[in-house]
C-alpha cells in the first residue's frame, strides 16, 4: 500500500516546494534598488514577485 499523506501535508510540501529563496546577492540588489527610489516599493514588490505581507519585513530592512 502507497505511503498517504494528509491534504495539509500535501499543500504544506507543495507551498515549500514552489516558494522563492532569494540568495544574498539578490536581497541585497533588491534592497538597492529600493533605495535609489526610482520606484515605489508596492511596485518593486510586484516586480520580484514579494508577497503584501512580507513587504513590511522589506520596508523593515530600509
Amino acid at each position: 500500500m502507497k505511503n498517504k499523506k494528509s491534504a495539509s501535508a500535501l499543500i504544506s510540501d507543495l507551498k515549500r516546494k514552489t516558494r522563492k529563496a532569494y540568495n544574498s546577492e539578490d536581497k541585497i540588489r533588491i534592497i538597492i534598488e529600493g533605495m535609489r527610489g526610482e520606484t515605489t516599493i508596492a511596485e518593486l514588490c510586484r516586480k520580484e514577485s514579494i508577497h503584501q505581507e512580507n513587504k513590511i519585513r522589506v520596508l523593515e530592512i530600509w
